[in-house]
C-alpha cells in the first residue's frame, strides 16, 4: 500500500554548491530533497548555477531545469527564497543594488544576517571572500575548477557502479579530497577565516558553503555551519522551529524515508506526534512515495 506522508517542515534551510549546468550536479537528488521537505524560508548560499562551467560548454538537463522550477513555485507559494551568489555565479554580483535584485518572487543580496527562533544572529554569505586562491589568483582557481570537474566524472562512474552492486551512494571524490593534507590544512583556515569575520560583525555564527564540507562546530565562541553541497555530499542545513541547527545527508535519509518523514511529523506536532522514527517501519520501497499537497 501506498503511502501518503506530509513534507517534513523546517523554520528554514539553506543549501549550496548545487553547479547546475555541470554533469556532476545531483540535481535528481535535490529535486526530491525540495518536494520532501517545506521551510518558511529558504537560502541559497552561492554557486546555484556555474557559470565558470557554462562559459566553457553548455550541459542543462531537464532535471536542472526541474530544481528551478521547484524553487520559483516555492517561492510563489509564500516561501521567503533569497539567493546570496558565490563566485561561480558571480555574475549576479553585477546586478544586486542597494536594496538587492528580485527575480520570480527571490531576492537576491550579497549576504544576509540570519535570526534562529532562539534569538541568535548568523552571517550568511558564500564564502569566496575567505579564500585566498580565489581572490588571489582565479586562474588557479580556474584549473583547480577542471581537476575538480575529472574528479567527479571518476565519482559518478564509481557510484553507477555501486548502484549496480545494490550499495547506497558514497562520494569517492570527497573522501579523497578529506584525504589529502593540504585540502585538510585548507579546510581548516577557511573555517578560522570565516570564524574571525562573524566575530568581527558582532554576530553569534555564519552560515556558508563554498569548500563542499558540509560541518556545524564552535570555532572560538562563534557557530560554524557549512551546509555542503550537491555534487558530492548532497547536504543541506535546516533550523528546526526551536532554533536548533542539524545538518541533513540526503543521500543517506532518502533510504529510509518514511521514517524520516514520520520523524518530521512527530516534532511538528501533527497527528503522529509521539511515534518514533524507530517505530518498525520498513524502508519504503521505489518508487518514493507522493508527499500530500
Amino acid at each position: 500500500m501506498n503511502v501518503a506522508f506530509r513534507p517534513a517542515r523546517y523554520r528554514t534551510i539553506w543549501i549550496s554548491d548545487i553547479h547546475l549546468g555541470t554533469r556532476g550536479c545531483k540535481a535528481d537528488l535535490l529535486l526530491e530533497f525540495l518536494k520532501y521537505t517545506e521551510a518558511d524560508t529558504i537560502y541559497l548560499v552561492g554557486d546555484i548555477v556555474d557559470g565558470w562551467r557554462l562559459k566553457r560548454s553548455w550541459y542543462w538537463n531537464q532535471s536542472q531545469n526541474d530544481v528551478v522550477q521547484k524553487l520559483l513555485r516555492k517561492a510563489r507559494k509564500g516561501t521567503n527564497v533569497i539567493y546570496v551568489p558565490g563566485n561561480h555565479d558571480e555574475a549576479l554580483r553585477d546586478f544586486i543594488e542597494d536594496n538587492g535584485l528580485q527575480f520570480g518572487g527571490i531576492t537576491v543580496q550579497m549576504e544576509a544576517v540570519h535570526e534562529t527562533a532562539d534569538g541568535r544572529k548568523f552571517l550568511v554569505t558564500h564564502g569566496d571572500h575567505f579564500d585566498g586562491i580565489v581572490t588571489c589568483a582565479k586562474w588557479l582557481a580556474l584549473l583547480g575548477d577542471a581537476a575538480y570537474g575529472f574528479a567527479l566524472s571518476l565519482n559518478t562512474g564509481f557510484n553507477h557502479l555501486r548502484r549496480r552492486m545494490g550499495l547506497p551512494y558514497w562520494s569517492l571524490s570527497a573522501y579523497l579530497k578529506h584525504k589529502v593534507k593540504n585540502a585538510v590544512e585548507f579546510i581548516s583556515d577557511y573555517e578560522r577565516a570565516i570564524a574571525e569575520e562573524a566575530r568581527r560583525r558582532h554576530v553569534d555564527g555564519v552560515v556558508c558553503g563554498h569548500i563542499h564540507h558540509a560541518e556545524i562546530r564552535e570555532i572560538d565562541g562563534i557557530l560554524y555551519c557549512n551546509d555542503g553541497d550537491w555534487v558530492e555530499s548532497c547536504t543541506a542545513l535546516v533550523e528546526h522551529a526551536d532554533g536548533r541547527l542539524e545538518i541533513l545527508r540526503w543521500a543517506e535519509l532518502r533510504e529510509n524515508l518514511g521514517s524520516f518523514l514520520l520523524a518530521g511529523e512527530a516534532m511538528a506536532g501533527d497527528e503522529v506526534a509521539g511515534e518514533s522514527a524507530e517505530d518498525g517501519r520498513p524502508p519504503l520501497p521505489q518508487p518514493l512515495p507522493e508527499p500530500v499537497g
